[in-house]
This record gives C-alpha cells, sequence and structure tokens, in this order.
C-alpha cells in the first residue's frame, strides 16, 4: 500500500507504510480530522500538540528520527508554525520559526520558553521533593531527637538534633524526611516501601558520636521528634522526555493517587507498582486497564468477571526502586487504584 500518511507528534508526522499486516498493525495513523497546519501557543505542551496530528501521541520521537527538517524537536516555542508538505506523494514535516523578541542584555537570549513535553505545573510538587525508600534505609537514617531548650518543634532559622549515622558523612547539606505512608502491593500484598515527605532543607553543624546538630535552612512544615535525616537529592527531572512504550511488567498496577485527590483523572499523579527494579524509566508510557466488574450469570447463577477495558494512557516522570510516579495524560473513562498497567 503507497502513499500512507504518518502523522505529526509534538511537532511531528506519521511514518509512511508499506504492505505486511504486521506494518500495516504497527504505523502510526493519524487522527482523522488532524489539522494541515498548527500555530504553537503559550501552554501547549508537546504530548498536546501530538494528540492534534496522532492517534497515538507517546509515539512522536519515531517521528522525529525520521524527520530532519526539525534541528531539534525539543525547542518548539509560541509561535512556531508546524505544516505539512508532500514530497513525491510522502507527507513531511517543516517547522516555520515564529518571530523572536530578544532581551537588550548583554547576553542575549530568548525570552519565550520552549514548549515542554508534558504540564510540569501538575508534578511540580512531586518533582524533587517526595522520595521512596526501602525499610532498611529508613530504619538506618538518623532521626531527630529534639531542638534547643527542650523543644519538640522547630521552624526555619532553628537547631535540633539527630541521633544516629549520617548516610553520606561529608554532605553537609541534607534534608529532613518524615514517613507518610507505606506502599505495599494491592494484589500480592508485597512491601513495596516508604513514601517519604520533605519537612526541612538542614545544614549539619557538627557531629559528635551519634548526635548531629543540624540548623534548619528552609523548612515546609514544624520539623518534629522522629523526622529523618537523609542526603538531599541532588538529581534533578527533566523537563523534557523521550516517550516511548513502557516495556511488559508482571502485576503492574496503580498503587495510590498522589496529592489527597479521591478519583483518578487526566492531569492526575499516581504511584505505581513498578519501578527502576522491572526496568521502567522516566518516560515509559502505559495504557491503563480498568478492572472489569464482576456479574452474576442470570441462567446458572455463576459470578463472572467481565474484561479489563482500555481506560486511559500514562507517562512515568521519577523512578524508584520498586515504584514510580506516572502522569495521566488521558483518561476515557474513571481510573482507580487497582487498575492494571499494560504496554500500550
Amino acid at each position: 500500500m503507497r502513499g500512507l500518511l504518518y502523522g505529526v507528534v509534538g511537532a511531528c508526522l506519521m511514518l509512511a507504510g508499506t504492505a505486511t499486516a504486521a506494518e500495516r498493525a504497527d504505523r502510526l495513523k493519524l487522527q482523522e480530522d488532524h489539522p494541515t497546519e498548527y500555530v504553537v501557543v503559550k501552554g501547549d505542551t508537546l504530548w498536546d500538540i501530538s494528540g492534534r496530528f496522532l492517534q497515538t501521541p507517546w509515539r512522536w520521537p519515531e517521528v522525529w528520527e525520521v524527520n530532519p527538517q526539525i534541528e531539534n524537536p525539543h525547542l518548539i516555542y509560541p509561535g512556531d508554525q508546524i505544516y505539512l508538505t508532500w514530497v513525491d506523494g510522502q507527507p513531511r514535516l517543516n517547522l516555520r520559526r515564529g518571530l523572536r523578541k530578544l532581551s537588550p542584555q548583554v547576553r542575549v537570549q530568548p525570552l519565550a520558553q520552549p514548549v515542554p513535553a508534558i504540564p510540569l505545573r501538575d508534578i511540580a510538587s512531586f518533582l524533587n521533593d517526595n522520595l521512596v525508600t526501602q525499610d532498611d534505609v529508613l530504619q538506618s537514617a538518623p532521626y531527630v531527637i529534639g531542638g534547643r531548650n527542650e523543644s519538640i518543634i522547630a521552624g526555619a532559622g532553628d537547631r535540633v538534633y539527630a541521633r544516629g549515622m549520617l548516610v553520606e558523612e561529608e554532605a553537609e547539606q541534607q534534608t529532613l524526611y518524615r514517613p507518610s505512608r507505606e506502599y505495599t502491593h494491592p494484589v500480592t500484598g508485597e512491601f513495596l516501601g516508604y513514601e517519604l515527605y520533605k519537612v526541612a532543607d538542614v545544614s549539619v553543624a557538627s557531629v559528635d558520636g551519634d548526635v548531629v546538630t543540624l540548623d534548619l535552612d528552609k523548612t515546609r512544615e514544624e520539623v518534629r521528634t522522629r523526622d529523618r535525616l537523609l542526603p538531599s537529592q541532588s538529581k534533578r527531572i527533566q523537563s523534557v522526555f523521550q516517550p516511548q512504550p513502557a516495556p511488559e511488567v508482571e502485576s503492574g498496577v496503580i498503587i495510590d493517587v498522589l496529592g489527597g485527590v479521591a478519583k483518578i483523572g487526566q492531569f492526575d499523579a499516581v504511584a505505581l507498582s513498578v519501578g527502576e527494579f522491572e526496568g521502567v524509566e522516566p518516560g515509559h508510557v502505559f495504557a491503563i486497564y480498568k478492572k472489569g466488574e464482576q456479574v452474576k450469570d442470570p441462567v446458572n447463577g455463576e459470578l463472572v468477571n467481565l474484561p479489563a477495558e482500555r481506560a486511559g494512557e500514562l507517562m512515568v516522570f521519577k523512578i524508584f526502586d520498586r515504584v514510580s510516579y506516572g502522569l495521566v495524560l488521558n483518561a476515557t473513562n474513571v481510573i482507580s487504584v487497582g487498575d492494571e498497567l499494560r504496554t500500550p
């Protein structure tokens, strides 16, 4: 079959396909109402733009690889125009840069920022603050025993004392965490890790035996006894992801919804029962399958489990050993804790 469209993703198009059934099943498909051109506006994300053209927006890197007209597809700015042309009967993506204002300083740079891959505002609070760790790490970390003048709570500018051996003795800047929840697999009951909530940034003033003196530099909440001291997380989360289908995982499910909301919908952050041990990486996209309901057979009275149905997609943005965080980017049905994760 000749002349197959390949579509635009985030600033892209579809791959041209040929004849085999396997290729036809795997080829990228355009949206039925896709535009022939689009002008990027402030607030867009690459996922949004991709979804205007492609039925599978997480596959936009495949399109970039075969469209060398875009030198750096991650750097797409408001005002840029994406449009399609045809060469020898095949579609091609072209990018026409919009007018950009430059700062009148010695160091000249664009005032406009490139559009992000996904809406970062929805995951900002989870990028570097929360931490999921194993039980042995938590139990061995020093813990706050009190403050000056016998105080049991403290804030920024105060001094507190912790007891235990530092995980990294040479690190002057460290972080106090508070265990917020324990993650277990809802199906197998397996322990997956403790989620730790960041309480304060601290400086190590001195160490005397197993007593550590800490100065509180910046606090999110009042520091209390039993808060745990761990090295600061220096690894920052990238704002641009390389989306790709997630690997097949065994018993992968949503185990929690972050941020205190009850129902899971588009742009909610969720915790997943898979992580680095299962080969999951930031940018991996999972299809979400809602568990089928259990109904009673009206003829013989047996209980029958209905098949799971696809309810949306999510992209992983932060990983730990046995747990990861993902952002729901599309929801076609109500999503719940316990819903399955599959390769899209």
